[in-house]
Parts: C-alpha cells; sequence; structure tokens
C-alpha cells in the first residue's frame, strides 16, 4: 500500500500486520469492575478523585471499605449512574483481547495505521516495540486502564475496534529514526483526518 505525505514528498510502503484475536474476549464484561486492589475510601483520598469524597461519604457511607470495582459495578447494576463520575468516556465500553502473534514484528517501531475496509481510522506513532503498544496497550484493556486517571485511548480504540469486528486490519511503515517517526505521524494525521484519531465526548 502506497501513502504519499505531499509536504514531505514521503512515499512509505506499509505493510499489513496480521491481527489475532483472543475467542474468551471480555465483549460482555464490564472491566472497570474487575479493579478491587484499593478500597473506596483509598480512591476518594486521591488528588483526581477527592470531589467525589463529599457525594461517596453522605451517600454511600456503608460502602467505604468495599473493592473500588465491586462498588461502581454494584451501582452500574442498580442503575445508578454515578459509577460513570469514575470512569473515562471510554472506560464502560465493550472490549476485545487481540494481539499481534508474529514475533517478527514484535520489535519494530515507526508509524502504524488501522483500517476498515479502504478507510484509514486511525493514526499512531510506536518509538518502542509493536508488541508494547499492541499486545499490552489496546489489545488488552486493563480494569485500571478503564478510570480518569487511566489510558483513555486504549480503551477507545479497543472498542472501536471491537465494534467493528473483524473489519479492521492493522498496517505498519517501520521506521528507525525517532524524530522522523513523530512528524510522519502528524503529517498523515493532517491528510487523512482519520476518524478515530478524534477522540468525541
Amino acid at each position: 500500500m502506497k501513502l504519499k505525505c505531499e509536504s514531505f514528498d514521503f512515499d512509505s510502503d506499509f505493510s499489513q500486520v496480521e491481527l489475532s484475536f483472543n475467542d474468551s474476549s471480555y465483549l460482555d464484561v464490564s472491566v472497570f469492575g474487575q479493579k478491587n486492589n484499593k478500597t473506596v475510601a483509598d480512591t476518594i483520598n486521591h488528588k483526581r478523585y477527592e470531589k467525589f469524597k463529599e457525594h461517596i461519604q453522605t451517600n454511600y457511607p456503608e460502602s467505604l471499605e468495599e473493592p473500588l470495582g465491586l462498588f461502581l459495578l454494584r451501582l452500574k447494576n442498580n442503575g445508578d449512574d454515578f459509577y460513570k463520575c469514575f470512569l473515562n468516556k471510554y472506560g464502560d465500553k465493550a472490549y476485545s483481547i487481540f494481539f499481534i502473534s508474529n514475533p517478527a514484528y514484535f520489535e519494530m517501531k515507526g508509524v502504524y495505521m488501522y483500517m476498515s475496509g479502504n478507510e484509514v481510522k486511525y493514526i499512531g506513532r510506536c518509538k518502542d516495540s509493536m508488541k508494547k503498544r499492541i499486545n499490552q496497550g489496546y489489545g488488552k484493556i486493563h480494569p485500571k486502564n478503564c478510570y480518569l486517571d487511566g489510558q483513555t485511548t486504549n480503551c477507545h480504540i479497543n472498542s472501536m475496534i471491537t465494534e467493528a469486528s473483524n473489519k479492521v486490519t492493522l498496517w505498519l511503515c517501520e521506521m528507525q529514526i525517532l524524530s522522523e517517526i513523530e512528524i510522519i505521524e502528524k503529517e498523515l494525521i493532517r491528510t487523512y483526518k482519520p476518524e478515530w484519531n478524534i477522540q468525541r465526548s
């Protein structure tokens, strides 16, 4: 596949990187509910969540020592939307588990993109390793990612790929010079304006 960035006269080869999907993906699980390493009391003493302290102490005093994830999941199941206050805007989406299985790509870096059909959906950069970026990032949403201080972009992209199912493909332009990776990423985003690069409210 050939893409051209006019302002840099950049004509690059993107190669497709096969994505594997785990059949045991947690499409119907509220992943945020699995975060149980801190209690509600611990959490509202954190700077990011202290604004909820008065509301919690007034309305849920009996839940202060309850694990946070279990507490929020119970609120959700009871129809109490207050649980959403703790989550980023993509923190309660359906996710899937996917990964790069070919080790030849694990240590590669460069500019990558997700496509659906012939449409570029997302463009990003990888300055360390594709294994870390995909397998440990977008492809596996950990409970902590779902919260206000978590990885919003990971939740966003995973949920979009999950929604699009098997229509999404991953492409990589391998590059070695880190400064060029960032320049080309920005230029490609300006050129193609991918839908998923705009995080919507």
